[in-house]
Parts: C-alpha cells; structure tokens; sequence
C-alpha cells in the first residue's frame, strides 16, 4: 500500500461515529481508525458495519482489538462479515493492550503476551486465507471452518522492539502508540525489518500513531497532552518504552522535550508537513489522534481532519 495518513475517531456513542467517519471521508480522510474506546465504549467491529454501510470508499481500521476478551475465531467471524459488506475497506488491527486494564476487567492470567499475540495472529490469518484452522497453542485451540474466506489486511500493535519483530514477521503492519518519533525511527523500524528478515518477507510498514494538535500555542498544548495523555507514565511498558526513548523522566511526568517529541502540533501548514516528514523519515503510515480542546470539540475535529486530508494529498503526489 501507498503512504497514507489516515485519523483516529473518537466519538460519544456509537451514531457520532458513524457521523465523524462520514465526516471524515467528505474531507477527503482516506483511512479513519478507532482505538478500544473510541467508539464511545461501543463495540467498534459492530459499529463498523453501520459506517460501511453509510460511506462509500473510506477505510475503516481498529486500533485495536483486545486479544484477551474475545476468541481470535470470534475475531476472524466478525471481519469476515464486514468484508462481506464492504469488500477490502476493512483493516484489522489487534494486539494484547495492558496488564493492567485486561487484568481489571476481565480477569484475565496475563501470561507471556506476545506468544498469545503470535497465536492470535496464526489463527486468524489461516482462517482468512484458507477458510479453515487447527490450532493448539498454549493460549488457544482453535479448530474451525468459515464458508468464503476472504483476504484481510491483519495488523498489530507494538511498544518494544519484540513487538516490533513480531509485527515484521506475521502482520501486514504494526501500529505503535504513544512512542515519540525518534525512537520510531531509531528502534521500530529495524526491530521490524529484523522480524521481516528471520521470516524471509518483506518489511510491512510501520503506522506510527501519534497525538497531534493544529494550534500554535505549544505550552497548551503541552498542558492538554499532559491531561488527556497522563495516565499512560503509570502503565509499566509504556514507562520502559520512554526510557529506551531516552525519556526516564517520564515517571515523575512528561518532560517538554519528550512531549515535542511525540505531539504533531503548530499551524495547519506546520502539522502537514511534520506528518509527511515522518513518511520521509521510514513510517509507511501516519496515524493522527487528534487531541481534543475542552470547549471546542467540533472545531478540533474539523482542524485536525483538515489537516490529515491535506497531508495524504501531499504524500499521495509525493
């Protein structure tokens, strides 16, 4: 696939997304993802049936799916039926997400994650690609058939460089998060080129999911990230992520540097040119979360989609 420069939704209930998503494709957005809650707590796979249905050439992509709760069969089900709606314009991105959170929730035994991930991965590519799977792994059994199998961009989610090297070896693309631009440059990409050689294929691109922000007033800026983007220095991968950035800080809170690193932000002119310069600089892909300003949501969602239609202009020529 071509660069491209797609953006997250996040919406109040499952109707705002679908509106966002048409939204978005009306500016011209030619990807438009969603993250566990960004569908306003609504299960996104079903949500994604209703703005396929209500759009016409955008792409939809989750980013992502929670392995634990739900059977990787399960999963495979689901997509299949949104291919079967809107052939090709469904992209699926799953991963393990947190201890914390999968622990609170749901009660799951978080045991080696990234072999659950590699399970998860192996059995929903077979059942897409051949219609059938029997598996035993030590996280899943799975033995199934689906009538019609049909092909299906899978991507993952990835933190640390092993994540990485398992996206290079099994997924169409890893999508990282919260990680600041130079150390997806520095670490994801050869961590995911290393996986794609150990597997004999090529790389698969790297969608680098960033939080950004057209406004020229950085200190808000900053002051927003540090609000809405917080929680994630209690997290304990993520806080291992920031130190292999260089940013051990970032457990006594986020310092300037770390946040300019990791926050797209300045004019409209500012952000499309950050954004394509991270396709310059390795990632396949952008991923643009918009940061949302109290008092003017609208207007933060118009902003930032403008500015992501415009970069994916800019990057389609290039």
């Amino acid at each position: 696939m071509s660069a491209t420069v797609g953006v997250a939704i996040q919406a109040l209930n499952a109707h705002d997304f679908v509106t966002q998503v048409r939204q978005a494709e009306m500016a011209g957005v030619p990807v438009a993802w969603t993250t566990i809650g960004g569908a306003g707590g609504a299960d996104p796979l079903t949500v994604f049936a209703a703005a396929l249905t209500a759009t016409d050439t955008i792409r939809l992509g989750t980013a992502i799916v929670p392995t634990w709760p739900r059977h990787p069969i399960v999963i495979a089900q689901q997509a299949l039926a949104l291919e079967q709606i809107a052939s090709g314009r469904l992209r699926l991105g799953i991963g393990p997400s947190h201890e914390p959170g999968m622990v609170r929730n749901f009660g799951v035994r978080w045991e080696a994650p990234l072999t659950e991930l590699r399970e998860y991965l192996t059995v929903i590519r077979s059942l897409a690609t051949t219609g059938a799977v029997d598996f035993v792994g030590r996280h899943v059994t799975a033995r199934a058939t689906l009538r019609e199998p049909q092909p299906l961009e899978l991507l993952a989610s990835a933190l640390r460089p092993k994540s990485f090297e398992v996206c290079g070896e099994l997924t169409d693309g890893a999508i990282s998060w919260m990680c600041p631009a130079s150390y997806l440059i520095r670490e994801a990409l050869p961590a995911i080129r290393r996986g794609a050689e150990r597997a004999a294929r090529p790389a698969p691109p790297l969608i680098a999911h960033v939080p950004i922000m057209v406004s020229e007033d950085r200190e808000a800026v900053r002051a927003l990230a540090r609000q809405q983007l917080g929680n994630y220095a209690s997290v304990p991968f993520y806080l291992a992520m920031f130190r292999e950035a260089g940013f051990p800080e970032a457990s006594a809170g986020y310092s300037d540097a770390m946040l300019d690193d990791l926050i797209v932000s300045g004019s409209t002119e500012e952000v499309v040119d950050r954004l394509c310069r991270m396709i310059e600089d390795g990632c396949g892909e952008v991923l643009a979360h918009p940061l949302l300003e109290p008092g003017d949501r609208a207007g933060s969602i118009e902003r930032a989609f403008h500015a992501v239609a415009l970069a994916h202009q800019r990057v389609s020529r290039a």
